[in-house]
């Protein structure tokens, strides 16, 4: 199964394509949507629609919105998750959403975990030589195993 992990974002969209076969995985493909912010919108969706193409995933993994303390920046990442979820449902790629905890969870086998640990992880679980950057990059590789782990995958 081919699995694109988003970490959603306004001015960085983190991403990870990851094929996972009979519990292994393989690394297809890493990095981040980068945008100027005249163009954000625009930007992102033209760049996710090109990588939907491009990896062809069965699923796409996303990290459900949550408000953490910045009124604004939460309004702008849903603005950026809105064209990233379009894209996705124009090429026919099912959305999975997990929450942080989760996330945590089924990378880090504990639901408080800190960020330095999943990315850690995450690195040992794809056999990577260094967490990748930026830390986006590597939350959504880490979003792509939580689905990989998740029994919501068995629907394929």
């Amino acid at each position: 199964m081919r699995i694109l992990g988003i970490d959603p974002g306004y001015a960085i969209v983190g991403y990870g394509a990851l094929d996972y076969n009979a519990g292994r995985f393989g690394v297809v493909e890493f990095g981040a949507i980068t945008t100027l912010f005249e163009e954000r919108l625009v930007s992102v969706y033209d760049e996710m629609a090109a990588l939907l193409e491009r990896t062809r995933p069965e699923a796409l993994a996303i990290e459900t919105l949550f408000y953490a303390h910045n009124q604004s920046t939460v309004i702008y990442v849903a603005e950026a998750r809105g064209v990233i979820l379009l894209a996705a449902r124009k090429a026919g790629v099912p959305v999975f959403e997990y929450t942080p905890l989760q996330v945590k969870q089924a990378v880090a086998g504990y639901g408080k975990a800190v960020k330095k640990q999943v990315q850690e992880m995450t690195r040992a679980i794809l056999k990577l030589d260094k967490v990748p950057k930026p830390d986006d990059t590597a939350d959504a590789l880490a979003m792509a195993i939580c689905h990989a782990h998740s029994s919501r995958s068995q629907l394929f």
